[in-house]
């Protein structure tokens, strides 16, 4: 995660634009997995298909036409790599609907584990005081950030613990980071020799273990996380020296890897980052993702996100990110996602940091509530260890959240945004709506010492509308405002009877 850095040095913003852009790279090399043919159809024989081929079939195939019939074969759509087309393609409802979700940064950066997931950069090239002054007093005089590698051990990783854990949470997506930055894999790629999790360190397929895990114990969706870029690798940085106008490196390492985990694995997300300032066109993005809808085998249910070069953010994708920790606040037009890691300071795990580093419950209900009720999915991040454990802090919080949602499950999962995302009297409030029932979910994050609630929002309608308290039983008594809203009395509950700790919800049904 972070920015990518300027091809000339340090890290920097994304640049919008970079003058006289770069040929297309072909959309398959011959070193890449090749698409094949359409799966043929087979010749039905009942139903609508076997009744054109009697007498007057033509104009029975035609009347079907004509009425929209259930049932008449249908042609898949052919996306073309461009992204006008692209972007036409609807977002598989599943992700929507599934609003929350972990992201795992994982990988030899947790050997170090100090300061950041970025550490190797910050020491190597950036040469920051801290990350020296670590690297002096920690390990001997040349050693290397390939030393690491044997170090990153992972013998406690326990694949179903994690997916027992991820499930507890109450996400029902992960993604893994298959690669980030420094380039090494968690599963053995033919394309990364020697800089692997099979070759090198766990001597394990950490992707195949998890993505089985997950599947047999879970109904989570399995995703992976790409680095498209790597910060040392000759070949991209020759490439950066060419201005982009050659593609060593994406035609034969970062493509051939996405290629390789879609076949191997099957995600249902592909969560693209770090361009390293090149543009999509550098990448052929639009290549890779007009056979991912088209031709892949998870072409029905993959949703990818907008990171696929420079200019492509928040711009184009499956859905939109835009910056790490995304939080707009409003309603967006397109689906977008905010994510957002537990620990304020790192992606991966650090052992320096300090228990006032890492959000409270408090903070990710809130944080959940926000991005749901303004239309996006929240993707919350851990950093495992090098030995393969969760701390017990992370833990601690995924388990939180997850008793969170067994409560109040229903104001967010397959919920759509209301007409008003938060209140406009009290502060705190975030509005949700359950399309099944017709109910309004009123997210509150503050108790009223008064044991009174006033909302500006909903507008109550006597003798028909109802209140409930998620997790308790009785119905609540209210007040109706006119326009104004309506002020609603909470029940008075003890600390051991309030159905929840940090943020309640009330279900609001014939409101306006």
């Amino acid at each position: 995660m972070g920015k990518s850095p300027r091809a000339a040095g340090g890290p920097g913003e994304e640049r919008r634009g970079r003058g006289a852009r770069p040929a297309r790279v072909a959309l398959l090399s011959p070193s890449l997995p090749q698409p094949g043919p359409a799966r043929p159809r087979t010749a039905a024989s009942s139903g609508p298909a076997a009744a054109m081929s009697g007498p007057g079939g033509g104009a029975a195939l035609l009347l079907l036409l004509l009425l929209g019939l259930p049932g008449l074969p249908q042609a898949r759509p052919r996306y073309q790599p461009t992204w006008g087309s692209l972007d036409a393609r609807p977002l598989p409802a599943w992700f929507d609907e599934a609003k929350f979700g972990v992201f795992i940064h994982w990988g030899v950066f947790s050997v170090p584990s100090f300061g950041s997931e970025w550490f190797w950069w910050y020491w190597q090239k950036e040469k920051r005081e801290p990350y020296v002054k670590f690297m002096d007093a920690n390990y001997p005089p040349g050693f290397s950030y390939e030393d690491f590698g044997p170090l990153f051990t992972a013998e406690f990783f326990d694949p179903n613990q994690w997916a027992d854990i991820l499930k507890a949470s109450g996400a029902k997506y992960v993604v893994l980071t298959s690669k980030h930055h420094e380039g090494f894999t968690l599963w053995g790629s033919k394309y990364s020799w020697n800089w692997n999790a099979v070759d090198v360190g766990p001597k394990r397929d950490l992707v195949a273990e998890l993505a089985t895990s997950v599947r047999n114990r879970t109904d989570l969706h399995f995703g992976l996380y790409h680095s498209l870029f790597e910060w040392f690798n000759p070949l991209f940085l020759e490439d950066a020296t060419n201005a982009f106008n050659t593609s060593k490196f994406p035609t034969s390492k970062s493509l051939p890897e996405l290629y390789e985990l879609v076949t191997k694995y099957q995600p249902e997300i592909i969560w693209s980052d770090g361009d390293g300032n090149a543009p999509d066109t550098y990448w052929n993005s639009t290549g890779f993702l007009a056979w991912l809808y088209n031709d892949s085998p998870v072409r029905d249910t993959v949703v990818t996100n907008d990171r696929w070069g420079a200019g492509s953010i928040c711009a184009h994708g499956g859905f939109y990110t835009c910056s790490d920790r995304y939080n707009p606040g409003r309603l967006l037009p397109r689906k977008w996602e905010n994510c957002m890691t537990i620990d304020r300071g790192s992606w991966g795990y650090r052992r320096d940091a300090r228990l006032r580093d890492y959000l409270p419950i408090e903070d990710l209900v809130k944080q959940l509530a926000e991005t749901v009720s303004c239309g996006g999915n929240l993707l919350m991040n851990i950093g495992p260890t090098h030995d393969g454990r969760i701390a017990s802090v992370f833990e601690e919080r995924l388990r939180q959240v997850g008793s969170w949602l067994g409560v109040n499950g229903e104001a967010i999962y397959g919920t759509k945004p209301w007409r008003a995302q938060n209140d406009t009297v009290t502060p705190g409030v975030w509005y949700t709506f359950t399309p099944k029932e017709g109910k309004v979910n009123a997210i509150f994050l503050n108790w009223p010492v008064s044991g009174i609630l006033e909302l500006g929002e909903p507008r109550a309608k006597p003798g028909k509308t109802q209140v409930k308290l998620a997790g308790y039983r009785e119905l609540l008594k209210w007040v109706a405002l006119g326009e104004k809203g309506m002020v609603i009395a909470l029940p008075q509950l003890t600390p051991q009877q309030m159905p929840c700790q940090w943020g309640w919800t009330l279900q609001l049904t014939d409101v306006d």
